[in-house]
């Protein structure tokens, strides 16, 4: 069996999901052969992760070497995992050294940066994957299903609620996230996986969007008015503020971030009331797509529980599928799950609002019925395990089409960017303006 040979492309904590397929699952078809990290600390706790494996160390550099990395180790792949507005750069330049690309969500962060890339895919002719991972939970994969079927007809409109609590939604608001320029805000950041959804669920592009939304909750001119003044930029850890995070509770936060800080000073725990914060935590917003529908789209990033609500008009009924990540979260545990929201708010007594999940169709004239949702082992219901396959074996014949590319992460994206437009004017936005080759021909809702 040939073997594929990887460079990985910033080492945060999204990493270890794939040096630990690359070492494990998929040790007999890929190879990690490079780390791009700047910071040196991040890159030798990836580098000790694999070597404490039993594999040989991947060679470690700064991103100012990539392309003699990709041409001196005859890269065949780089999978980015770097703050969202670098991903541009260092596709363009994966391509252009001769590395097709794996990236995570999004796959950058506004119009310009996006046209590059799709100038140089057409140019080079290589690859670029896109991971969105929703599109392999098994719940979601069971709403697509139900609607390629056509269980509710044709789709005239979608109402999609997701709510991010104060303990993963607040975590945005800590880190390089919380400028707008670092991320393009949540509505790209985060939102492009709720968009890639509706766009895989309807089948359809968008094509005009208008948004509202601002900062509401977090910051320090929000926190002033409801007199929490005073507080320290990175907390007291004396375990009296919920709203605090101490690297030091993490053993992987401690190694990735507090124990890298001398390095290039990034401060992973910032206060979420502090100065500084450019993105919003309430959104709203109205997506007119090309087959006619609309989608409503909300998103709250300080919720009291963690989940969405997903609710598909169509002309013979209607789906609905109802997510509880988290019930609750409750300041007297001290927990911080942070990096994986589907960890549990409390199992201590009974609540209203318990875990799981639901998928409910009812047709006109008829009475509702609950669709099994078949769950898998591992992450986000064994959905991870389905993307790393088709990342590091190949995607196979799927019905459903999960596996993505840059195309699909430009459908994504220009959902968010066009709402961060129209935050900015107040007015609707077209998709078809933003300048992207890919969206010229949107029909002019």
């Amino acid at each position: 069996m040939t073997m594929t040979r990887y460079a990985i492309a910033g080492a945060g904590h999204r990493a270890q999901m794939y040096v630990d397929a690359i070492i494990g699952e998929h040790s007999d078809r890929a190879e990690l052969i490079a780390i791009i990290e700047p910071n040196p600390t991040r890159a030798q706790y990836y580098v000790d992760r694999i070597t404490d494996a039993g594999v040989a160390a991947p060679r470690t550099a700064g991103p100012e070497a990539l392309e003699q990395i990709i041409r001196d180790e005859r890269i065949d792949r780089v999978i980015i995992c770097s703050r969202d507005d670098l991903h541009a750069e260092l596709i363009v330049r994966s391509l252009e050294a001769g590395a097709d690309v794996v990236v995570e969500k999004p796959l950058t962060i506004d119009a310009q940066s996006a046209a590059r890339i799709e100038e140089a895919v057409e140019r080079t002719g290589r690859q670029v994957v896109l991971t969105f991972n929703y599109r392999y939970s098994p719940r979601n994969s069971a709403l697509r299903q139900l609607l390629q079927d056509g269980e509710i007809g044709e789709i005239t409109s979608i109402d999609f609620s997701w709510m991010l609590d104060t303990k993963h939604g607040a975590d945005y608001f800590r880190r390089w996230h919380r400028q707008k320029a670092n991320s393009g805000g949540l509505l790209v950041h985060k939102s492009s996986h709720h968009f890639d959804l509706v766009n895989w669920w309807l089948r359809s592009e968008p094509r005009r969007v208008y948004a509202s939304g601002g900062l509401r909750f977090y910051g320090a001119e929000n926190a002033a008015v409801r007199g929490i003044t005073d507080r320290p930029a990175r907390g007291t850890h004396d375990g009296g503020d919920p709203f605090e995070l101490d690297l030091r509770d993490d053993p992987r936060l401690k190694a990735l971030y507090l124990e890298a800080e001398q390095h290039d000073g990034y401060v992973r725990d910032l206060d979420v009331f502090s100065e500084g914060i450019t993105i919003e935590d309430n959104l709203a917003l109205i997506v007119d797509y090309a087959s006619g529908a609309t989608l409503s789209y909300s998103l709250n990033a300080h919720s009291p529980w963690e989940g969405y609500r997903v609710a598909v008009n169509g002309t013979l009924g209607r789906a609905e599928l109802e997510v509880v990540e988290r019930g609750a979260v409750l300041a007297e545990e001290g927990l911080h799950p942070v990096l994986d929201p589907s960890l549990s708010g409390s199992d201590a007594a009974p609540t209203l609002r318990p875990e799981g999940e639901r998928l409910i169709v009812q047709k006109h004239w008829e009475a509702a019925r609950e669709v099994p949702i078949v769950r898998g082992e591992g992450g986000h219901g064994g959905g991870d395990a389905l993307l790393l396959s088709d990342v590091f074996v190949g995607p196979a014949d799927d019905p459903l089409a999960r596996p993505a590319d840059w195309s699909d992460g430009i459908r994504s994206i220009a959902v968010g960017i066009a709402g961060n437009r129209s935050l900015e004017t107040g007015l609707p936005v077209q998709v078809a303006d933003l300048g992207i080759h890919l969206l010229e021909g949107a029909v002019r809702a």
